[in-house]
């Protein structure tokens, strides 16, 4: 049995992912933390503050806001407790100390939780390695109306993909207003932003007389969760490292 601490349990996805693993055989929840721990009535014991957790657990899963991603990485690497980032909006600064804390736990951290989102990662690198020099590429994503980061991580973390495979010569425009003609090295990054949206990403290769998009839509934040899971038991017991779901996915289909 692996025993996590869920941060951000009162929030969306935390609530997502207590449903999903109220009966899981492999996993329990031993606390929650949240900013607002008695905003539900869950069935483990909710705290205000990490500190004060006095419960035992492998693993902690975050799923709240990068303002205290800090406090939670020191926590971790402070008591040997394997990590699993599933926030997103995280600074450079951030990244940077998340790189630092795996040398010293097992440390996973992800844009996006879903298994088709980094399927679509890697069809996107593909399409740039054979069409990025003849075809223009932009990035559109769509989220509900509460989503506070924009552009969204998963937009950022295809545009990090599809540049790496380019020798990092794009230049990531957010905005084109007033902008002028589009120039031939620049990945242009949309976003909007209404209602329900759980989320959609489209990536557009427009080359001469053609037009290439590929596409992911979340129906349900439950692919989150599901892909959170197959995290947790992937880091749960790992050596010190950066791990991330190509990682996962690697090991998987190896």
């Amino acid at each position: 049995m692996i025993n996590i601490l869920l941060n951000g349990c009162n929030g969306k996805m935390g609530q997502v992912i207590s449903l999903m693993l109220k009966e899981d055989p492999k996993i329990q929840i031993a606390a929650g933390i949240d900013t607002n721990p008695d905003k539900f009535k869950n069935y483990y014991k909710t705290y205000k503050d990490i500190n004060e957790i006095k419960e035992k657990a492998d693993l902690l899963l975050d799923f709240s806001h990068p303002d205290g991603i800090n406090k939670i990485a020191e926590y971790c690497a402070n008591n040997g407790m394997a990590l699993v980032v599933a926030t997103t909006g995280l600074s450079q600064i951030q990244y940077d100390i998340l790189r630092q804390v795996s040398k010293k736990i097992a440390l996973f951290q992800s844009a996006n939780m879903s298994y088709g989102v980094n399927v679509t990662v890697e069809l996107c690198k593909n399409a740039a390695k054979a069409l990025g020099n003849d075809f223009d590429i932009e990035i559109i994503e769509k989220h509900h109306n509460e989503k506070k980061d924009a552009p969204s991580g998963t937009a950022l973390m295809i545009a990090k993909e599809i540049n790496s495979t380019m020798n990092n010569s794009l230049e990531f425009v957010y905005d084109r207003h007033e902008k002028g003609a589009r120039m031939h090295n620049e990945l242009g990054i949309y976003s909007l932003r209404g209602g329900t949206i759980p989320g959609e990403h489209v990536i557009i290769f427009a080359g001469r007389d053609e037009i290439i998009e590929i596409k992911h839509t979340a129906l349900s934040r439950k692919i989150f969760a599901e892909g959170s899971i197959k995290a947790i038991e992937f880091t749960a017991y790992k050596r010190p490292g950066y791990y991330n779901m190509s990682s996962l996915l690697k090991e998987i289909c190896s």
